[in-house]
């Protein structure tokens, strides 16, 4: 593994096999690390990196304030993830690539495709994050850490973010920022003197920035709508990735194809030649 600075933003990433560049936005929300795509929650039955990179060249990387990835405090949108994963893709000197998202990676490969259709080859959408009750939960989260501030102090956030290693999904308490406190000691000692105003301002800005749908979070549907990409979904099956959000992008993907396989049966033997199939086809 490798780091990069990107935008003022260190970013570690990892690049296994060979063949066309596979450019993968990690699962596990606020804790999207590379990792994740071996250990995390349903992926880590389906050893995707090891049977795509027998094709193709799969990068996968730290989201920004995730893993060993830096971070900085600011009202961080998707085009922001768009950047990092633009950034890295020049750095290796890739034009075009074929995306993958993994839960909430499907919200930044959208963007990506939004944003630069011309260097976007393929789109795979696996268990694409949203729903109503995805987006009332992440709320919760973020407005539990807001509350925690208001109620303790920034310091009181990294003395708890150095307490234990539980991630912010699981320790809201924590904020988004909780792995870039863990690993940076500067950025912790900065992050526990901000102003507070300020920085409250900037929670509620995501809150209402990153999660303003019932629905997959990230572009507008129309801006969904214009994009001609090919497309494949398969959907998830809980509370937060709602069966209805993989039929949103389906319904704004024209001619995208639905893999109405249920979690179940997403299994090793049947996901990665379903995924090598759709990827394929576009190399004929």
């Amino acid at each position: 593994m490798d780091t990069i600075v990107i935008a003022g933003i260190k970013t570690r990433y990892e690049v296994s096999g060979s063949g066309p560049p596979l450019l993968m936005y990690s699962p596990g929300g606020f804790d999207s690390s590379l990792e994740n795509w071996s250990s995390f929650s349903i992926y880590r039955r389906l050893n995707l990196i090891q049977h795509l990179s027998e094709r193709y060249t799969c990068i996968t990387f730290d989201r920004r304030e995730s893993g060993k990835s830096g971070g900085r405090i600011e009202i961080i949108t998707w085009s922001d993830y768009v950047a990092q994963g633009s950034g890295l893709l020049d750095y290796l000197g890739i034009d075009r690539a074929h995306l993958m998202g993994g839960c909430v990676g499907c919200s930044s490969v959208a963007q990506f495709a939004v944003t630069y259709p011309e260097r976007v080859m393929s789109m795979v959408m696996f268990s694409p994050a949203g729903g109503p009750k995805y987006r009332i939960n992440q709320h919760a989260r973020l407005n539990r850490h807001a509350a925690f501030v208001a109620e303790n102090s920034l310091a009181a956030v990294v003395e708890l973010a150095l307490s234990h290693e539980k991630g912010f999904s699981q320790d809201p308490r924590i904020g988004p920022w909780a792995s870039v406190i863990r690993t940076d000691p500067s950025f912790a000692s900065s992050y526990a003197s901000l102003d507070l105003e300020s920085y409250q301002t900037v929670v509620a800005g995501m809150t209402r920035t990153l999660f303003d749908k019932d629905t997959v979070p990230g572009p507008q549907p129309e801006q969904i709508m214009s994009l001609a990409i090919p497309s494949l979904i398969v959907p998830g099956q809980d509370s937060s990735h709602a069966p209805s959000a993989a039929r949103y992008l389906e319904e704004c993907l024209s001619g995208s194809q639905y893999w109405d396989m249920p979690v179940a049966d997403q299994t090793e033997e049947t996901v990665n030649p379903r995924i090598l199939e759709f990827l394929d086809s576009l190399q004929q």
